[in-house]
């Protein structure tokens, strides 16, 4: 952690050009020694910990994350190595490192500004300190809750460190997420119960009390089924989580959009937009960086995912990587909305000036949801194309808390649970006739985890999704045998689905931090 420790006044205000209440304006005469006596300061000061959410080149949890499950190869260009080797469990000495590094960083941001807040000089705004208290620790979980998820053995720090702090040991699991649930608990018992129709245009991408009810419910599920506990570190008990769930479906005004490949902007006209009613959650990214690459705005996933090095239009260019497993197109019947909506078909969809190049791992197959459009490209807007799409990652949705809901009930209210998932399915295909009936059982929980395979593939649940019911079914899922050698893949059960810790983390912690079973340093 040692490089990532820079002070929050020298990183803090590269807020100029990000979306909606985060747009505030660069602050580059203040020292550390003026700062933190205002309001407005302290909201500066908490923008740069959102700021963080930004950052992301190749190497963003998201895309990762697909690439490791059993939705996507690796794809990219014939020499591009590093996606290839998150799809087949393969390693390099520094790969992770930026999202190490990205997660600490945002951490550290965290820490400073829970740190100062009880110097600013509230005034008569004194529901600040509390909101920002609250944002900031929604923020500092959802930054531990990627760290444990990916690495398992973290070091947990909840202050700014010293220089002969740097190097503390690795905590254990559990501590990190009693701390991630007790910052998430915070979160949703002191933010506003504004409804969504209440919130302010302006304050779209900002933690609501609905995020942090949602994201508990999402690190419960991981933590209790990954290491089979019955309730969320001491802190949180399955009752709590079904209450924190259903308190979102009944009193927070969200909805499922009523259809589903609105949701997206490859839908063109009928895209019903970002910041929607289905959306409870979102990072925020913009074009506005205008191709400085100083700037991190734009959303480049975007850019790595879509068709390599051609614009097939309504489809923008990009470099190719995810290409989506064929196993997953057939997954979908035919009639489901949600499979022309997930991904692009080459041949079904006619793009027959497809040329394949350099591209790696081709399966016919690309990703749609986040795919940039050529209508109102980044560089249509200004921008690069490399660095400013603007299309917001949707970190959670409403059908999430209906699913999450769903299962969650299977052995405490089977009809409420059969209710919640069969709102999925109805929506999936514009009627009620492909309802199937849930059991309070295993079977039950194979049809909720196969329909969460379908709802949410390409947004970054899958691989967690698939760890969380054991690694064998993680390993069943995932292992693909092919005559053509690229698209062999073999998941490594020694690694118990954890990613390998980067080689120069545990080389600057002196020998401190130990690496993950199953990768080398």
């Amino acid at each position: 952690m040692k490089k990532i420790f820079v002070s929050i006044i020298a990183i803090a205000l590269f807020a100029a050009c990000s979306k909606n209440f985060l747009e505030r304006s660069p602050v580059d005469e203040i020292t550390e020694v003026d700062f933190y006596q205002t309001p407005k300061q302290a909201l500066q000061a908490l923008v740069a910990v959102y700021n963080q959410l930004n950052i992301g080149d190749y190497d963003n949890i998201h895309l990762v994350s697909e690439l490791a499950s059993d939705n996507c190869f690796g794809g990219g260009g014939t020499s591009d190595l590093t996606w290839k080797q998150w799809d087949r469990f393969q390693e390099a000495a520094n790969m992770n490192l930026g999202i190490w590094q990205k997660y600490y960083t945002g951490i550290y941001r965290a820490n400073v500004v829970l740190s100062k807040l009880e110097g600013v000089n509230w005034g008569a705004d004194t529901t600040l300190k509390s909101q920002y208290t609250a944002e900031a620790r929604f923020l500092r979980a959802y930054f531990y809750f990627d760290l444990v998820r990916m690495f398992g053995h973290v070091p947990l720090t909840t202050k700014p460190l010293t220089v002969s702090e740097y190097n503390i040991p690795q905590a254990d699991p559990a501590e990190v997420y009693k701390q991630i649930a007790e910052d998430l608990v915070y979160a949703a018992n002191t933010l506003p119960s504004t409804p969504y129709a209440g919130i302010s245009t302006a304050d779209y991408g900002r933690v609501t009390k609905w995020a942090a009810e949602a994201l508990i419910g999402r690190v419960y599920l991981y933590y209790t089924g990954y290491y089979k506990q019955t309730d969320l570190a001491g802190v949180v008990s399955k009752t709590q989580a079904i209450t924190y769930l259903e308190n979102i479906i009944n009193t927070a005004g969200y909805g499922l959009v009523a259809s589903f490949p609105n949701l997206w902007q490859s839908a063109g006209t009928s895209f019903v937009g970002e910041d929607n009613k289905e959306t409870i959650w979102s990072i925020k990214f913009t074009y506005k960086g205008l191709g400085n690459w100083d700037q991190h705005n734009g959303n480049r996933m975007q850019v790595d995912i879509a068709i390599r090095n051609q614009v097939l239009g309504p489809y923008y260019k990009g470099w190719g990587a995810g290409t989506v497993n064929t196993k997953l197109w057939n997954a979908y019947e035919s009639s489901d909305s949600r499979r022309t909506s997930t991904a692009i078909s080459i041949d079904g969809e006619g793009l027959t000036a497809y040329s394949l190049g350099d591209q790696a791992q081709y399966t016919g197959y690309f990703w749609k949801k986040y795919t940039p459009m050529t209508a109102g490209n980044a560089e249509e807007m200004g921008g690069n194309f490399q660095i400013d799409n603007y299309y917001d990652d949707v970190v959670i949705r409403y059908a999430d808390v209906l699913l999450m809901a769903a299962e969650l009930n299977l052995d405490v209210d089977l009809g409420k649970a059969q209710g919640y998932y069969d709102q999925i399915r109805d929506r999936a295909y514009g009627n009620t006739t492909h309802r199937k009936t849930l059991t309070g059982d295993a079977a039950g929980k194979n049809l909720i985890m196969e329909e969460r395979r379908l709802e949410f593939a390409l947004e970054g649940q899958r691989y967690w999704d698939l760890l969380r019911q054991g690694t064998d079914v993680a390993k069943a899922a995932i292992d693909n045998s092919s005559s053509d050698a690229q698209f062999n893949v073999t998941f490594r059960t020694e690694t118990q689905g954890l990613f390998k810790i980067p080689e120069q983390e545990i080389s600057l912690s002196n020998g401190v931090y130990k690496q993950n079973t199953g990768w080398s340093n």
